[in-house]
């Protein structure tokens, strides 16, 4: 908690934050003091650590950031949640940000624990994702590489399995290449079909024991499937997500929503930057917002490179690019020629 603010007419403001306990501290401050490095090269305000308590010295609006990113960062060490520079950076964008959201309770949202591993939002916006999926049957999540969309949304399908929302979940991406290239590729339909759908298999056992996987794809309780098997389906009791919206034609958009039955969900997933469709082919995920924007129960959630939770460098590569697109005047983020860089 601050504990005192002192203000002076030619230093700015000092506040003493107290941290409850030694463990508490240690967490704070991270291995080799590299959170406090990172509070540090974050603000102009000067920093200091004494015993249990933070001193922060400079401009009164930046000291009250700061000491309200020491207190969040107290609440996530009492929770036990693992903090890293970057999510330290993270957070400081959330208190930028309007609205009164503590990065503490984004954080320490868990969708999903599975063998030590807790899957969580590490956004104010995939919160908000996370949220909406909860509050609609049918979710779009459109945004760049590496910003979760997808993997959040398998996390909710699994919790939803686990909790008996929903008796099987569906999981599929449109094979864009499959009427050219796969004819070339040894082996069945599923082994050719397999490089477009290992990505989801790979996020799956990040949610599951592996050893189950087999026995419940067996019994049908999760399907990994190429879109072309969704025709003439209709799915009652599913969560089901659509991967690579981007590559599907608006026909294809269609089949795939009106497959949609009694007690099930709908999440597609997709990135309008980088579509694979042949010859200019229209993407049904560019046209869908203007057809069903204002039809109830159905949302849109936009992810941007400020949601990238890879690498640092990701986000700055996605903005790199779109400032490329604008000044070749494709008109930045619906530039629809660029090669997958996923």
């Amino acid at each position: 908690m601050a504990e005192s603010t002192h203000t002076h007419p030619d230093a700015g403001s000092q506040v003493k934050v107290v941290v409850p306990d030694e463990h508490t501290m240690i967490s704070l401050l991270g291995s080799g003091d590299e959170l406090l490095r990172a509070l540090e090269r974050a603000f102009d305000s000067d920093i200091h650590v004494r015993g249990n308590e933070f001193t922060i010295k400079g401009d009164p609006e930046e000291t009250a950031v700061v000491v309200r990113l020491v207190e969040e960062l107290i609440e996530l060490a009492k929770s036990g949640t693992h903090v890293t520079p970057d999510t330290i950076e993270r957070m400081i964008h959330m208190l930028s940000a309007p609205g009164n959201q503590r990065p503490a309770d984004v954080l320490t949202t868990n969708i999903l624990s599975n063998r030590g591993k807790t899957i969580r939002p590490k956004t104010l916006n995939q919160k908000r994702y996370v949220d909406i999926i909860d509050q609609h049957t049918v979710v779009f999540g459109i945004g760049p590489a590496g910003t979760g969309k997808t993997y959040l949304a398998m996390a909710k399908a699994v919790q939803a399995l686990q909790d008996k929302e929903v008796n099987r979940i569906i999981l599929t991406r449109p094979a864009v290449e499959a009427g050219e290239r796969l004819g070339f590729l040894p082996g069945t339909l599923y082994d050719k079909i397999d490089p477009y759908l290992r990505p989801l298999y790979d996020a799956l056992h990040d949610m599951l024991d592996p050893e189950t996987i087999p026995k419940l794809m067996a019994a049908g309780t999760i399907e990994v499937a190429p879109l072309a098997y969704m025709r003439g389906r209709s799915l009652n009791d599913s969560f089901i997500i659509l991967d690579e919206a981007q590559n599907t034609s608006p026909e294809q958009m269609k089949m795939f929503l009106t497959r949609l039955g009694f007690g099930s969900k709908i999440v597609v997933t997709g990135d309008v930057t980088q579509v694979d469709l042949p010859g200019g082919q229209t993407s049904g995920l560019r046209t869908i917002e203007n057809i069903l924007r204002d039809v109830d129960d159905i949302a849109f959630c936009r992810l941007t490179s400020e949601d990238v939770v890879r690498h640092k460098l990701v986000g700055q590569i996605v903005d790199a690019y779109d400032r490329y697109d604008v000044a070749q005047g494709k008109g930045g983020g619906d530039a629809g020629g660029r090669n997958r860089a996923d």
